[in-house]
């Protein structure tokens, strides 16, 4: 699936690229929708809880596979709150960080300097890493950004080992999830398990609500606060209401190679 930008997305990016030039203070870690569902309460720590929405959303894919002890990549790690999470969480024996913006790259490299955790500015459909060098790949909520679905897809089988695992969750408009399908259908990888999310991402959003209005509100100028209300999916914006009736699609895959 190609993707051509239209103002959504550039104005999404706008706001991406203001959050990683002015927040020195290190407010904003994770940039995802969120996950909840009620019968699954994860302990974390206390340090953790203001931005559990979105270390569940984690979470749930990290806890599909074994980690512990196998090497990790993140692509399109962002601020690099899931990576460390799971760092920390899930005690893979390396982890990677890969995002295209070198902001958010510089911002890991300094936040996180104390963990044992590599970050790389780098294209998602252009890796530099070797062949067969991971044993687990996970993209959060990144791909729909990629104008080449195919070369990514491509990329990250080609740097997993075999056997490894891709863990793979996003959202896309109704009309191209039949495009997505086809897409994994023929990367060659195994899909294990696939579930459509919006109720959980949902959920999420509802209870995060307050919060992301409070960091708009102490973060964005005026200019940029509906921008960025809408990027964050507060309730009665167009990203939200497009999760309500199912014209985004929130999908969670488990493959392998």
């Amino acid at each position: 699936m190609s993707f051509k930008p239209n103002i959504r997305w550039i104005l999404f990016r706008i706001w991406y690229w203001y959050i990683s030039k002015t927040d020195k203070n290190a407010r904003v870690l994770f940039m995802n929708y969120g996950y909840h569902d009620k019968n699954q309460q994860i302990k974390i720590d206390k340090d953790d809880e203001l931005n559990r929405y979105s270390i569940q959303l984690y979470h749930h894919l990290a806890s599909e596979v074994e980690i512990e002890n196998k090497s990790i990549v993140e692509i399109g790690c962002g601020r690099g709150g899931g990576l460390s999470y799971i760092s920390k969480k899930f005690s893979p024996s390396s982890a990677v960080g890969i995002d295209l913006c070198h902001k958010a790259i510089s911002f890991c490299k300094h936040f996180y300097s104390d963990r044992k955790i590599l970050f790389f500015k780098g294209d998602a459909q252009k890796l530099f890493l070797n062949n067969n060098s991971c044993d687990i790949v996970i993209n959060v909520e990144s791909s729909h950004r990629y104008n080449d679905m195919k070369a990514f897809l491509r990329e990250v089988y080609r740097i997993l080992k075999p056997g490894g695992y891709f863990l793979f969750t996003d959202f896309r408009q109704s009309d191209k999830i039949e495009d997505l399908k086809k897409h994994l259908e023929i990367s060659n990888f195994e899909i294990l398990k696939e579930r459509f999310i919006n109720n959980e991402v949902i959920a999420a959003l509802e209870l995060d609500d307050p919060r992301k209005r409070n960091l708009v509100k102490l973060l964005a100028p005026k200019f940029l606060q509906k921008i960025a209300l809408n990027f964050a999916a507060v309730k009665g914006s167009d990203s939200y209401n497009k999760f309500i009736s199912n014209r985004f699609v929130y999908f969670s895959y488990v493959l392998r190679k």
